[in-house]
């Protein structure tokens, strides 16, 4: 069996989970999200733990077991605790900007380059630099962060652009004359 498979999830206070056939839904305090199960698995709730169990021994279904406990794991602390990603904007005169569900970028372009925030997602500015993205949804939380990184990119000579929050990035010496 699976090592990360065969794990019980602990479900906490304030969590519900419902199996509706292959549709496992989970509801909490930040929102209520669910997972697809594929054919050949099955999820158990008792004894407030959730158990994800393999009906074969196939290839497929093995290599989905741990896949489908992690995902059920991620959910479950999405919507207890949730996730976050912070970025930091490093360059002369770069900033961000929240109006409404739409974020402004000046990062060095002519025209200033907006990205809509999606449902499900919060996203908090400090100093005009410091992005917060937090969410339930660990997959959503981490695109959205990368889409915000992908906007600027930093710079391997200058440093300069979107990166996350404790990123090391290596400087590359630029052309040296004589």
């Amino acid at each position: 069996m699976s090592r990360i498979g065969k794990k019980p999830i602990q479900i906490p206070a304030g969590v519900d989970v419902k199996v509706a056939g292959p549709v496992v839904s989970v509801k909490g305090p930040l929102g209520k999200l669910h997972w697809s199960l594929s054919a050949g698995l099955g999820v158990s709730v008792a004894n407030g733990q959730l158990v994800v169990s393999r009906s074969n021994e196939d290839r497929q279904v093995r290599a989905l077991h741990g896949l489908a406990r992690a995902e059920l794991s991620n959910i479950v602390q999405g919507v207890t605790k949730g996730y976050e990603r912070n970025l930091e904007i490093t360059g002369v005169g770069y900033k961000v900007a929240v109006q409404g569900r739409t974020m402004s970028f000046n990062v060095g372009y002519i025209n200033p380059v907006t990205y809509p925030i999606p449902v499900g997602i919060d996203v908090k500015v400090d100093k005009q630099t410091l992005i917060n993205v937090k969410g339930a949804d660990k997959r959503l939380v981490g695109q959205v962060a990368a889409n915000l990184r992908a906007i600027k990119p930093p710079d391997v000579y200058k440093q300069k652009g979107v990166r996350y929050a404790g990123e090391v990035l290596r400087k590359k010496a630029g052309k040296t004359g004589k």
